[in-house]
């Protein structure tokens, strides 16, 4: 049995008790949690290949969480988003749906529903990185 990777859940919202908020309660089930103001201190920062998810608020001073979803998909970055918003409409969940975010809550939201959707959340990624890894792996007997 193979050794279960830390898995992070990254955690950008505008609203400090918020952030905190969020970051608590992920890390009371066993998860690391990192908390950014904005999706350009997020991008700032290097974060290891584990298996992770973003928690993106829709409304940040920047760029919207929308915005910044485009960007990360225009830049390559793959990784699972969960929305959450106060603000939120059905043109504005569905955008974020189709565009691959995996849950889109609205606040206040119940701790469980996101616990449950950063568990599906980190599943699909760890899935996607196992997938990479086979390709990688025959792609290199392949070559070699």
């Amino acid at each position: 049995m193979k050794s279960a990777a830390v898995r992070t859940v990254f955690i950008i919202d505008d609203d400090r008790s918020m952030r905190q908020a969020i970051q608590d309660l992920v890390e009371s089930v066993g998860l690391r949690a990192e908390a950014f103001a904005t999706g350009l201190e997020f991008l700032s920062r290097q974060h290891a290949g584990n298996p992770s998810c973003l928690v993106l608020d829709v409304r940040l001073p920047q760029m919207s969480g929308l915005d910044f979803q485009r960007q990360l998909a225009d830049a390559g970055i793959q990784i699972p988003i969960i929305f959450i918003t106060a603000h939120g409409d059905i043109p504005m969940s569905v955008r974020a749906l189709k565009s691959g975010a995996v849950e889109f809550l609205t606040k206040p939201f119940r701790d469980q529903d996101l616990l449950d959707a950063i568990q599906q959340a980190l599943q699909q990624d760890s899935a996607a990185r196992e997938r990479q890894a086979e390709i990688h792996n025959l792609q290199e007997r392949i070559t070699h």
